[in-house]
């Protein structure tokens, strides 16, 4: 889809998918061949290394410093957190202390979440009130950016940047029926085994890199290594990863119903129909 509208409008595609960034991963990651990157030129696929850890910011200063010379661009990806950034700016936050997260870790295993809350409701109900229970990592950030700042990351939020001026740009959700989904979903890391995705990872774990890093979380990652160790079999390897597979694309659809709820869907999983609701959706 993003190949013929950018063919239709002229346009140049930018890559929103935080692992297809890494030019390690070109098959755990489903990137673009090479004739379709020959078909249409592409911008931010391909072009790092996995040692190299992107974070969402530097991934909008570069699609910002692309699209500002005012030409057609299709950005597509799977990778919700850029799409809110680029449309809806990122929050600024300067850099926290050294050990202050280890510090904030502790307290929240001393204090326990429900102490952990209640304090941080104080320094910043709003962040409190919108997350979610148990979870750990978010709740710990918010407490680090007001112990680090004084500010609560609800005031930094307000302060947002880098978002395109509304009118600029449109949004469009492929958003197809959960099960046909799945079903592509299974088939389709079948076909990545077929493509080499086992070397692939052998290649990539070779490499001994900190398991932190994000090229290391690709779905399919960590299943396929456990194989290589000789901890699970090839078929439960497999089966394991295309279970976390499907589970990325249902918390995929979940945060476009939640972020993206005014933008236009196509929910057809046929190429034909998905090409006429896209001439539609383009006018």
């Amino acid at each position: 889809m993003a190949l013929a509208l950018a063919q239709k409008l002229g346009a140049e595609i930018i890559g929103a998918d935080a692992l297809q960034l890494y030019k390690d991963l070109p098959i755990l990651s489903a990137a673009p061949s090479a004739a379709d990157m020959a078909a249409v030129p592409h911008h931010l696929v391909g072009v790092a290394d996995a040692a190299d850890g992107w974070s969402v910011g530097r991934w909008l200063d570069a699609a910002n410093a692309i699209i500002k010379d005012g030409r057609p661009y299709v950005v597509v990806g799977g990778t919700g957190l850029y799409f809110r950034a680029l449309t809806k700016g990122l929050a600024v936050v300067p850099p926290l202390p050294h050990g202050l997260r280890t510090k904030v870790h502790a307290e929240y295993d001393a204090l326990g979440e429900d102490a952990f809350r209640a304090r941080l409701a104080k320094a910043d109900p709003i962040a409190e009130a919108r997350i979610m229970p148990r979870d750990r990592q978010r709740l710990s950030r918010a407490w680090e950016v007001y112990a680090g700042t004084g500010r609560s990351l609800s005031d930094w939020q307000s302060d947002n940047v880098g978002a395109l001026p509304e009118g600029l740009w449109r949004g469009l959700v492929l958003e197809p029926p959960r099960e046909p989904l799945y079903a592509q979903c299974d088939a389709r890391f079948e076909a990545m085994m077929g493509a080499g995705a086992l070397e692939e990872v052998a290649a990539l774990a070779a490499r001994n890199l900190p398991p932190s890093l994000p090229a290391m979380k690709a779905v399919g990652y960590r299943e396929l290594a456990a194989h290589q160790r000789s901890e699970i079999s090839l078929e439960a390897a497999i089966a394991a990863a295309q279970m976390e597979t499907r589970r990325y694309a249902k918390r995929q659809t979940t945060w476009a119903r939640g972020q993206m709820a005014d933008w236009p869907r196509i929910n057809s999983l046929d190429p034909k129909e998905q090409l006429a609701a896209l001439n539609l959706w383009i006018g």
